[in-house]
């Protein structure tokens, strides 16, 4: 009976980091994929950003934070292949 036992819980420990594993689906761009990101938004006019993260259920990049020369802010949805922005949400 304990063998059976044990058999279970070490079975139920094991699967445990494939429930986690959704939450770990944003990331932070790699430094390429940042560069370009960067290119875009400054030829987009805006001068600085804050947090930048890919949400694979998107597929979509985001931007929190943007902010233009003239001082407006946005939060950006950029395209996942050439960073175009397909959504703008004043802040």
């Amino acid at each position: 009976m304990k063998t059976a036992g044990s058999a279970i819980f070490a079975a139920a420990l094991v699967s445990i980091p494939l429930l986690a594993a959704p939450a770990l689906a944003d990331r932070s761009p790699s430094r390429q994929e940042a560069t370009a990101i960067a290119a875009k938004l400054t030829a987009e006019g805006y001068q600085s950003w804050d947090k930048i993260k890919y949400d694979k259920d998107g597929p979509k990049w985001e931007v929190d934070n943007a902010r233009t020369i003239d001082g407006k802010t946005y939060d950006l949805d950029l395209s996942p292949t050439d960073y175009g922005i397909i959504k703008r949400e004043s802040d």
